[in-house]
């Protein structure tokens, strides 16, 4: 009476579990005649895995995905599959990528208590463990560095263990990592080598290949791209990071926002996460208090998923929106610690850019200057070199002289439109500092 055989959590997806206690003398007995062999363990693994298999499958098969579900039937899935060292992977690999899909990153499972500095769990010899092992490091990668994630998805395609599609997988969020730590030739060669399988995942390295166009200053590239990216490439995304670059708000806010509408329709919690943050950037430089709206909401749905890069952005974007005000070059400060913490140095970018708006709103030169050779500095390898045309724009100067960054309508267009919106933010901190 006082040790029930069978515990009741009623909040749990699966709410009934064998006491503890019995669980272990079951699987640990060594004696009578009805003892399972390992045979017997082996082949009941089998089936609970495939019964995890059904019961995701069935409720995938309706409008949208339950993401409990699909958590728990992986990591339930995993442990199996580990523990009974089972060789086919089966439905884990589809689930895999429906976990993968969206950017919602729930954990599958308490961090693994691997060594740090880059070293990597030497217990690899089982597919079921390059999975687990492959998306325990795209999942950590949001508290993680992104160097510490690179090298362990390096560590998983050495094994070798993987099959072909879930290999195209650690070559993607390898490039992905790669492009967060501005090696981008390095993030060029493995979203090109993606793209070149044809599997399920071209169409988000297509994406990549034309946000690492964009980074580059080949706008005209970027936005030729576009049209063959389709849902799955993110397309209304990278259409609205061609536009707010071009200071032209209305097309960027417009195409963020179908790609919120699109990715609610489909059950995508995590890009919709990410799209209103975009909305929020796009809106910081031209309307404030709209933007402050839409951070708002960004702030609040970004507490229901784990993107850290986003939150550090929605940060950034808030500094954007409060340009010209004081506080904002010692939030820059702060931002700064935690951009390197994370292990995400493109941000900076964004965070330079953020303090050139302010500079120049505040017409202060010798700052403005400051940032500029900063940007310059971020910017040798060749990539976010438009980012250093934009301050050059916002202060009223002509961009550097050696600029190779190819702009939609020309520099002179995209000079204009940043410029005006400095004189923009200008007048309406004059107005509001009226009695």
């Amino acid at each position: 009476m006082e040790r029930p055989l069978v515990t009741e959590n009623p909040y749990a997806l699966w709410p009934y579990h064998l006491h503890r206690a019995i669980r272990a003398d079951i699987r640990t007995a060594d004696h009578g005649d009805d003892r399972w062999t390992d045979a017997d363990w082996q082949q009941a693994a089998t089936r609970a895995l495939a019964a995890l298999g059904n019961q995701w499958a069935t409720a995938n098969a309706g409008p949208g995905i339950s993401w409990p579900l699909l958590v728990a039937c992986l990591r339930q899935g995993l442990r199996l599959a580990r523990e009974h060292r089972l060789g086919d992977l089966g439905w884990l690999t589809d689930a895999a990528f429906a976990y993968t899909d969206d950017s919602v990153w729930e954990p599958l499972s308490p961090p693994a208590s691997a060594p740090s500095q880059g070293a990597v769990d030497p217990g690899l010899d089982m597919p079921a463990d390059a999975l687990a092992e492959l998306l325990s490091a795209i999942t950590r990668r949001q508290h993680e560095h992104r160097q510490r994630t690179a090298d362990r998805l390096t560590a998983v395609l050495d094994t070798r263990l993987l099959p072909a599609e879930l290999t195209e997988l650690a070559w993607y969020y390898r490039a992905k990592a790669y492009k967060d730590l501005a090696r981008n030739d390095d993030a060029r060669t493995g979203m090109q080598h993606v793209a070149d399988t044809g599997g399920r995942l071209a169409p988000k390295a297509l994406r990549g290949l034309a946000n690492l166009a964009r980074l580059a200053g080949d706008f005209p590239t970027a936005l030729a791209a576009v049209p063959a990216l389709g849902w799955e490439g993110r397309h209304h995304r990278v259409l609205g990071d061609i536009h707010w670059s071009h200071a032209d708000t209305g097309q960027a806010v417009a195409a963020f926002e179908a790609g919120r509408i699109e990715a609610e329709q489909r059950g995508a919690v995590g890009e919709r996460v990410l799209l209103q943050v975009r909305t929020a950037l796009a809106l910081s430089f031209a309307d404030p208090q709209r933007a402050d709206d839409e951070l708002a909401l960004a702030h609040q749905l970004l507490d229901g998923v784990d993107q850290r890069a986003n939150r550090l952005l929605a940060h950034i974007t808030a500094g954007i929106k409060d340009a010209g005000t004081p506080t904002v070059a010692g939030r820059a400060e702060q931002l700064r610690a935690g951009v390197e913490a994370a292990g995400l140095p493109y941000l900076n970018r964004f965070l330079e850019l953020a303090l050139a708006f302010h500079h120049a709103v505040d017409n202060d030169t010798q700052a403005q200057a400051v940032t500029i050779c900063r940007l310059d500095a971020l910017a040798a390898g060749g990539d976010f070199a438009h980012f250093t045309d934009i301050a050059h724009f916002m202060a009223g100067l002509p961009r550097s002289p050696g600029s190779t960054v190819r702009w939609l309508d020309g520099p002179d267009a995209a000079r204009t439109n940043w410029r005006w919106l400095v004189t923009a933010r200008q007048h309406l901190l004059e107005r509001g500092s009226r009695p």
